[in-house]
């Protein structure tokens, strides 16, 4: 009886030493607590529209539409701008996957489909424009180049969205996120339909020169 009570003994000394300590001398410590909160994603400042504003005798007035959708044409941004300010107030780089828009929210994050061809990306808007045309939207260089235009205009569908936190993020850094699947033809020969009814304009390389953009500072969305 006596060796069996002196090993429950021992038994209950290894358990607790285990609890308090590892091998080899190592401390185990208490145990673990929760695991540190993940780093959030790159976030964008709160969203601006601006006072109303007139350009060559047309008024616009930026609005916050959460379901924008709308067919027309898209231009291209001249490398001319780059380094300057946009109308948020960040630095404009023609690679970046950025666009203007003449009364969206900036930023805003759009799907710009081309009726072409179908292809779809995401592009993040953080300027006013265009100023001088009937254009629906301007496209950086980068956004141009991923959409697959070249100079000029091109039919385009501007969808608005809300995507990911980390896409944002990737957007705000410059870069181009994964294209979106291609749009059905039978959602285009839709699409194309309803573009009959919008005035193409002219090409850019003809078209007057920008004015410049207004600074949205006025209110925040």
């Amino acid at each position: 009886m006596r060796s069996i009570v002196r090993g429950a003994v021992l038994a209950g000394a290894a358990l607790l030493l285990s609890a308090c300590g590892g091998f080899g001398g190592e401390r185990g410590g208490s145990a673990p607590g929760p695991a540190p909160a993940p780093v959030p994603a790159t976030a964008d400042g709160p969203a601006m529209l601006g006072e109303p504003y007139a350009i060559g005798g047309v008024t616009y007035t930026p609005a916050d539409i959460p379901d924008y959708d709308e067919i027309g044409y898209a231009g291209l941004y001249g490398d001319e701008r780059a380094g300057n300010p946009t109308a948020n107030g960040e630095t404009f780089e023609p690679a970046a996957i950025s666009a203007a828009h003449k009364t969206l929210p900036l930023p805003s994050y759009v799907e710009v489909t081309a009726l072409d061809t179908g292809r779809t990306i995401l592009v993040r808007i953080n300027d006013r424009g265009p100023m001088a045309n009937d254009r629906l939207i301007d496209l950086s260089r980068g956004a141009a180049q991923q959409l697959g235009l070249t100079d000029g205009v091109a039919a385009v569908r501007v969808r608005r969205t809300n995507p990911p936190a980390a896409e944002r993020a990737q957007l705000r850094a410059g870069r181009a996120v994964p294209e979106r699947l291609a749009t059905p033809d039978s959602l285009l020969a839709i699409l194309r339909t309803k573009l009959k009814d919008v005035p193409k304009p002219k090409p850019a390389a003809v078209a007057a020169p920008q004015p410049a953009a207004p600074i949205a500072s006025g209110h925040a969305k």
